[in-house]
């Protein structure tokens, strides 16, 4: 399996964090980004799959672990998986027969910093 560059979601080509949800409207092409994360996570099953990677001790969860857990066959569970990777989520890694997976904790900590919106934006004196 080959690694893909993935374009680093949330930052500008000099390395500078976007804009919260509440900062600035969304210009078009961010939006289009941001579309394909949510879709991505839009899916019970990937929602799952994203939770049962991140919040695995050690940070990584072979495949193997994954595809039990659900009552799907196992080429869904890799679509799903592939999508999340295209979503710039997770990452993997091929170790003989089996592929690793682990959550790309840049990419989570950038969504959830564009959804944060800040105490004084909300609030109404």
């Amino acid at each position: 399996m080959s690694k893909q560059e993935l374009e680093v979601l949330g930052q500008d080509t000099d390395g500078a964090c976007c804009e919260r949800l509440a900062s600035a409207p969304l210009d078009e092409d961010r939006a289009t980004e941001l579309a394909g994360v949510f879709k991505a996570l839009g899916d019970p099953v990937r929602l799952r799959l994203l939770s049962m990677i991140a919040s695995r001790d050690g940070g990584e969860v072979c495949v193997c672990e994954l595809t039990p857990a659900f009552d799907l066959s196992q080429p869904t569970i890799s679509h799903h998986l592939k999508l999340l990777r295209q979503a710039g989520l997770i990452d993997c890694e091929r170790r003989g027969t089996w592929v690793y997976y682990w959550a790309l904790p840049e990419a989570l900590a950038r969504l959830a910093s564009f959804l944060t919106v800040p105490q004084s934006a909300g609030a109404n004196a």
